[in-house]
């Protein structure tokens, strides 16, 4: 064999897994077709670490994002990489929405997440800058730099001898007695194929292309959140991330503000099916709707306050209109396993997804 695993994908779930792996693997290549590792979903979210209150309690997301969750914060603080425990507060503006609060309080219990339900009062002296009559309080969510925690991965693979190779797409793979037969093109146009005992398949955007190789007809449906940065003259002192009532049945969890660790506020994202477009243009006429939507709890902020900052795309396996469906981490073939459908929680589940994983390959 030329390689004992493979792992296609330099995101923070196969750089994820390079790290886990690489303690106990002895020939690992990582193969990106980007210029550098995280150069697509990885490098396009909100850099949030999920505390597990929205998904269903039996679901993968629900218990891979609690346990990566933990696994993330021991990570950062052991090794000193950026991030801050901020909390969240899920707001409430009318009598529907503490209906929806009380719900998510018993989906958390149900996931194991600690959250307190606050009262207006509550919600005003922890946030005085924000419009209120409740809202749930998740202690445990906080906010990171994904770009740190990546090169971490990659440092820690590397170190224990793993490989990365750049410019390079996987064009074919075709499964042998013992093993694939990998055909990759470099940034060069020259073709060069490699046989690997495991591959694993953490291609992002594109892992339900790769994963037909293995009979699996998984769809990504493309799903683009467009964000809008805040650049209010006024002083106000935000906290802490702050989410209205997600809509019922709706495909995100509505426009929200977050912080990074330099405390800048962002709204966003968004959710819009966009087909098989990759297009990373910020709609700049989505500015009024955003407005329309954040000034209900942030009464400080102006239209003219809000500035097109960034977008990503989410690989969701639901389709418009189309019920919940969960992470697919499955092993299709023997020694190919397929990592589809990982959108958020994903980069908060990321040390989780790397050892169910490592289960996987142990089976193997």
């Amino acid at each position: 064999m030329d390689a004992e695993v493979t792992i296609i994908g330099a995101g923070v779930i196969g750089l994820s897994i390079a790290s886990e792996l690489a303690d106990n693997k002895q020939n690992i290549y990582i193969v990106e077709k980007n210029p550098s590792h995280g150069m697509g979903i990885s490098s396009r979210n909100s850099e949030v670490i999920h505390a597990g209150i929205y998904y269903p309690g039996d679901s993968m997301k629900a218990r891979l994002c609690v346990e990566g969750r933990e696994l993330l914060y021991k990570t950062c603080t052991d090794n000193n990489l950026p991030h801050r425990k901020v909390g969240k507060l899920i707001i409430a503006n009318t009598e529907n929405d503490l209906a929806e609060i009380e719900r998510l309080m018993m989906n958390s219990e149900q996931n194991g997440v600690p959250v307190l339900f606050l009262g207006q009062k509550q919600v005003k002296l922890m946030e005085p800058d924000i419009n209120a009559i409740g809202g749930l309080f998740s202690p445990e969510t906080g906010i990171i730099s994904v770009h740190a925690l990546m090169d971490f991965y990659l440092r820690k693979a590397k170190k224990m001898g793993a490989e990365i190779v750049y410019g390079t797409k996987v064009v074919g793979i075709n499964p042998l007695s013992a093993g694939y037969e990998i055909s990759t093109v470099g940034a060069d146009g020259e073709r060069y194929d490699f046989i690997s005992e495991v591959v694993i398949n953490a291609a992002g955007l594109n892992s339900d292309i790769i994963a037909k190789v293995t009979g699996k007809d998984y769809n990504h449906h493309y799903c683009k959140g467009d964000y809008f940065s805040i650049n209010s003259p006024k002083k106000v002192s935000i906290e802490r991330l702050i989410y209205p009532v997600p809509e019922r049945n709706h495909v995100g969890l509505g426009v929200h503000l977050t912080l990074d660790l330099n405390g800048r506020m962002k709204l966003g994202p968004d959710a819009t099916y966009t087909g098989r477009i990759e297009d990373y243009r910020v709609d700049e006429a989505k500015r009024g709707r955003f407005y329309e939507s954040a000034v209900k709890f942030l009464p400080f902020i102006k239209k003219e306050d809000i500035i097109p900052d960034m977008s990503g795309i989410r690989p969701k396996l639901q389709g418009p209109g189309e019920s919940f469906r969960d992470f697919v981490i499955s092993e299709d073939l023997p020694g190919f396993i397929n990592l589809v459908g990982i959108e958020s929680p994903g980069l908060t589940a990321s040390p989780a997804i790397a050892r169910y994983v490592h289960r996987l390959l142990k089976r193997c």
